[in-house]
């Protein structure tokens, strides 16, 4: 039997890496640059088929713009630094921002809302599912061969 699939909200400045630049570069990249022990701790734990939030961080983004899955675990890179590879499944129907997850999700147990400086975040299936909702689902783009999924 398997290990059950996790769920994670990566955090990137939407002038650093972007949706737009994750879609322009075949929907496939390296999730690097991670520096904080315990964000480390958790890209560590990753496994391939997890799925995680794609969320723009910085003053006018805060918000999950789309879904990606994990195609490769941690491994160490070039720089010797640590990576895992993740591709695009989805964009959100509808962003969803912070200040909407800190009004509905406040009664659940979210590390963003908790640790909001945190760049790589485990999210309960529970949250999960609440984000899609909010969202609206998300839809796969069918230039990577994936089946729209709903929340």
């Amino acid at each position: 039997m398997g290990k059950p699939q996790n769920f994670w909200l990566l955090k990137t400045e939407p002038g650093e890496w972007s949706w737009d630049d994750q879609a322009a570069n075949g929907g496939l990249s390296k999730w690097d640059g991670v520096k904080n022990r315990q964000a480390l701790k958790n890209m560590k734990s990753m496994r391939v088929g997890d799925l995680c939030f794609f969320y723009h961080s910085g003053a006018k983004s805060r918000r999950v713009v789309g879904v990606v899955s994990v195609v490769r675990g941690w491994y160490e890179d070039d720089d010797g630094g640590g990576t895992v590879d993740v591709k695009m499944v989805g964009e959100m129907n509808a962003a969803v921002g912070l200040a909407e997850m800190k009004r509905d999700l406040k009664d659940m147990d979210f590390g963003l809302l908790r640790q909001p400086r945190l760049s790589v975040v485990p999210v309960e299936k529970a949250v999960w599912d609440k984000i899609c909702e909010m969202g609206g689902g998300y839809e796969a783009d069918k230039v990577f061969g994936v089946l729209p999924q709903r929340g």
